[in-house]
């Protein structure tokens, strides 16, 4: 066979799994979302209520005391009209403040997309469904930390 050439014989082709459609979420059900950035974790699930936002038990604003936490917090739902719609209940352990901020946002923008997809290419084009990869670098042997290194001198 020439190359480029590939065959069409039954065995040669693999036959690929059909794609379920997104099965809709009914209406008053519970919706989870895991969100990451830095060290931190976060688990989060959506529950129909008058909006109240909890962090590991303690209300958002408590726990989150600068509000550029608290609004990158809020932002996806509003952007999808849905404050004051869900109960926002979070459990959130690993990094600081503000990596655990950004992990709880992408959280809540994974469970809104579950609740009705044609969320999805809002939340992606504001960025909020995007992972940031950005984490600590780690140090290395022979150096004072991760790039650091030790001065040198000619004499």
């Amino acid at each position: 066979m020439p190359m480029g050439e590939t065959s069409t014989s039954p065995s040669a082709v693999q036959e690929q799994p059909a794609q379920r459609p997104a099965e809709p979420i009914q209406q008053g059900a519970t919706l989870m979302g895991t969100g990451r950035r830095k060290e931190s974790v976060a688990r989060v699930r959506l529950v129909p209520g008058p909006g109240a936002i909890l962090v590991n038990k303690q209300p958002y604003d408590r726990y989150f005391v600068r509000e550029g936490l608290r609004l990158a917090i809020r932002s996806p739902l509003l952007l999808t009209h849905q404050l004051g719609k869900y109960n926002v209940l979070v459990s959130v352990e690993g990094g600081g403040l503000s990596g655990q901020a950004g992990a709880i946002r992408l959280g809540i923008a994974r469970a809104l997309t579950k609740l009705d997809p044609a969320y999805r290419t809002a939340l992606r084009g504001a960025g909020f469904l995007t992972r940031d990869p950005r984490m600590k670098e780690r140090k290395k042997y022979g150096r004072k930390g991760a790039r650091a290194r030790f001065q040198w001198t000619k004499r």
